[in-house]
């Protein structure tokens, strides 16, 4: 039986609603896959760059903090030069006073030339020559000379030998020193040095542990104390 132009008109209708139905569903299956690969894509950077914010900030949180420690321990150390700073000039000072201390003993004849004879003694033992030569304060002449006297028949009954002590005429200690002497061998090589000033020095280079603890107490991170 053949169709009727009706027939063939509602086959092409049917067939044409058929492939507009297709191709919408399939136009809106590829909205619905670019939609979701879209909202992937999106996450991932989105999540890329929340990474890339938090790596930043935590970044500059240890930069911060790193700068915040430096600066305490720059603190820190400005604080503990200043403490050492204050302790070296307070022991100065008590040095300071103990010469000034010094230069009063040898204003009183009696106890500076019981000084004056310990020292020269103790040069003379040190040097063990049987020639030395004496430097002194051009002022302490004659007080030396009385120490030398005494001292000489000390020395000769201990170490058993002869002694001859020149008083330095030519060459005399400065002035400005608190006192003492500095006792030379024959050929001036070897020297003692037992002026007020070195003794002083001696003294406090040895006692300066027992000095600091004294003024400063205990230090409780030092393990040894010589």
């Amino acid at each position: 039986m053949a169709l009727t132009d009706a027939d063939v008109q509602k086959q092409i209708k049917h067939m044409m609603a058929f492939i507009e139905q297709e191709a919408n569903e399939k136009v809106e299956e590829i909205d619905a896959k670019a939609e979701e690969e879209f909202n992937i894509e999106k996450g991932r950077l989105v999540q890329t760059q929340r990474v890339k914010i938090m790596e930043y900030y935590e970044k500059k949180e240890k930069q911060i903090e790193q700068h915040k420690k430096i600066q305490m321990s720059n603190l820190m150390n400005q604080a503990r030069l200043k403490v050492l700073k204050a302790r070296d000039d307070m022991i100065t000072d008590l040095l300071v006073e103990a010469r000034q201390k010094l230069a009063v003993i040898a204003q009183d004849p009696v106890r500076y030339s019981t000084l004056l004879e310990g020292l020269v003694l103790q040069g003379l033992y040190q040097l063990l020559e049987e020639k030395v030569v004496i430097r002194c304060r051009q002022q302490d002449v004659q007080m030396v000379q009385v120490a030398v006297n005494k001292s000489i028949p000390t020395f000769k009954e201990a170490v058993k030998k002869n002694l001859v002590v020149k008083i330095d005429m030519d060459h005399f200690l400065p002035s400005s020193i608190c006192g003492g002497v500095e006792v030379y061998n024959d050929n001036g090589k070897i020297k003692v040095s037992n002026t007020l000033e070195t003794r002083l020095e001696l003294l406090a280079q040895q006692m300066m542990p027992e000095i600091r603890v004294s003024l400063f107490g205990a230090n409780t991170n030092r393990k040894f104390t010589d």
